[in-house]
């Protein structure tokens, strides 16, 4: 749930209804700020209301990185709109031209990005394969063709594509060509 706090957009990350013996009941609730990605807390009594956040969501594919500002294009329309990396997070390591990710508008200004569940990149650089090397055994270190660095089996050699769950930075599978 996303709601107007301080007249900013705020995401819920924990709410807890508490009705103490003794006093009203309240809410006491973690939020995060859309825009500044600050986190704080909040108790609500029983009796105040709360503003609900119209968020407008769009399907948008990545284009190019220009310093700190990575630039996304509308898929309906084709404007193309800057996005901080502090809005992307660790989605930025997994990012690669052509990526399409949901955006999530307020008030015609992006605020958040939404993963997908996954990403298909290919691996640049790993050790070689050891031989009666199986899945069962501990995994090893290979370089994506983003740069960022993950765990994978022990079969997999430069040139693989892989499976990745950008939200946990997580090898999931080979990807068979």
């Amino acid at each position: 749930m996303i709601l107007i706090y301080n007249e900013e957009p705020h995401r819920v990350l924990e709410f807890q209804h508490r009705a103490p013996g003794k006093g009203p009941a309240f809410v006491h609730v973690r939020l995060r700020n859309l825009r500044t990605d600050a986190s704080c807390q909040h108790r609500f009594s029983s009796g105040e209301t709360v503003q609900r956040a119209t968020l407008e969501q769009q399907e948008m594919e990545f284009l190019y990185q220009d310093g700190s500002h990575y630039y996304f294009m509308n898929t309906e329309n084709f404007e193309q709109v800057p996005i901080g990396e502090e809005q992307l997070g660790d989605f930025k390591n997994y990012l690669r031209e052509g990526t399409k990710a949901q955006v999530e508008f307020f008030e015609g200004k992006p605020i958040a990005v939404e993963m997908p569940s996954y990403v298909e990149l290919k691996v640049t650089e790993t050790e070689p394969e050891l031989k009666g090397a199986t899945a069962s055994h501990s995994p090893k270190p290979a370089t994506l063709e983003t740069g960022v660095v993950i765990q994978v089996p022990p079969f997999i050699r430069p040139g693989d594509k892989v499976r990745v769950d950008p939200s946990q930075g997580r090898y999931l599978e080979r990807v068979r060509s």
